[in-house]
């Protein structure tokens, strides 16, 4: 399973952006099975409200939910990177946590936000 990080679903969104056009093609073959989270469906619904802009409705996709088992993860990640001096955004702990209670990849392109969690796996 590949969960596609928000700023990926922005690309894709973008219909003018070839970084999203590319993005999508590289989902579509791989084969595996394609989700978001419920933190991103958050952010990218944020984005669009705080924008004004409207939602038509977004591609049917699964959606996986941030549960307790992800909120005990997320909060051990997050001190265990601040024991190693790296801050990194609550929301990506939570997502990294998601994805490794389900042995799911990240498609991101800010790697570096999951790099300081070496279970991760990327989609590259």
């Amino acid at each position: 399973m590949i969960i596609i990080d928000t700023d990926v679903l922005i690309e894709i969104f973008d219909k003018e952006s070839v970084k999203g056009e590319e993005a999508l093609k590289r989902l579509e073959k791989s084969g595996e099975d394609i989700a978001i989270t419920s933190l991103n469906l958050h952010e990218v619904l944020y984005g669009h409200y705080k924008a004004g802009k409207k939602i038509k409705g977004i591609f049917p996709i699964n959606i996986i939910e941030f549960n307790k088992k992800d909120a005990e993860l997320s909060a051990k990640l997050e001190i265990n990177a601040e024991k190693k001096g790296r801050i990194v955004p609550r929301i990506d702990t939570m997502i990294a946590a998601i994805a490794l209670n389900r042995k799911a990849k990240i498609y991101t392109f800010n790697k570096k936000h999951f790099q300081t969690f070496k279970q991760i796996r990327l989609f590259d």
